[in-house]
């Protein structure tokens, strides 16, 4: 094992992992008011409807995916009875789907930021620097799942889960991610890269999310002339 791997899979993920937490309590300490999207919708709405919710919805459905087959072992798997076929045929189809359903949604995103003015004009040089490596972990987090697809594929649940799982025990199995195959390797890399650009850039308003919204009793709106004809039949 030489040093190269250690530094990629033993080191890196930790110090990832500080510049993400200390970059997020930065910013939420000195531009607490950044944490936006910095919506655009003003300029343009048409393709916004359409690269939104793909983007969004199917990005939810690949980290939830990810939650899945990173930390829940093989194992307990088995034991709930869930055979080994069917796990990857629903990775495969579910995963699939919603990845292409992400890099869809961002593609139209990337266009309408280079086709409308308005928009360009406001994408700030932090955008420019995460939406090539987005883009770029999505592609090659669909290409992993492509190649899972062939009989006797390489098995993540026994090399690169296994690797992440250790990250929590504070004890890197650096030969379990050192073992798998280079596009694996390099949507881990691709990963950490986008979480060390994470807090610096508009994907901070991820932390944001108006989960309130959720709970909270409805907001009647009424219209200026119902409200006047209203007023009109109280008196």
């Amino acid at each position: 094992m030489n040093h190269l791997h250690i530094a990629l899979w033993g080191v890196l993920p930790y110090l990832v992992l500080a510049l993400f937490v200390g970059g997020s309590a930065w910013r939420y300490r000195y531009d607490r008011f950044g944490f936006t999207t910095r919506s655009s919708q003003l300029y343009e709405s048409r393709l916004l409807r359409v690269g939104g919710p793909l983007f969004h919805y199917g990005l939810f459905l690949v980290l939830g995916g990810h939650v899945v087959g990173l930390l829940i072992p093989e194992g307990l798997t088995d034991r709930l009875g869930v055979s080994e076929g069917f796990y990857h045929l629903n990775a495969l189809l579910v995963g699939g789907a919603a990845g292409l359903a992400a890099v869809a949604g961002l593609a139209v995103l990337l266009w309408r930021r280079l086709r409308v003015r308005a928009v360009r004009a406001a994408t700030s040089r932090s955008d420019r620097a995460v939406y090539p490596v987005l883009l770029a972990v999505l592609l090659a987090g669909l290409t992993a799942t492509a190649s899972g697809a062939a009989a006797g594929s390489y098995d993540y649940r026994l090399g690169v889960s296994v690797w992440f799982r250790s990250l929590f025990l504070l004890d890197p199995d650096v030969a379990a991610m050192r073992g798998a195959p280079l596009v694996y390797q390099l949507h881990a890399l691709l990963a950490m890269a986008l979480f060390g650009l994470w807090p610096f850039s508009r994907l901070v308003h991820a932390f944001a999310a108006p989960l309130g919204y959720l709970a909270r009793p409805y907001i009647v709106y009424r219209s200026r002339a119902s409200s006047a004809a209203a007023q009109r039949g109280a008196r």
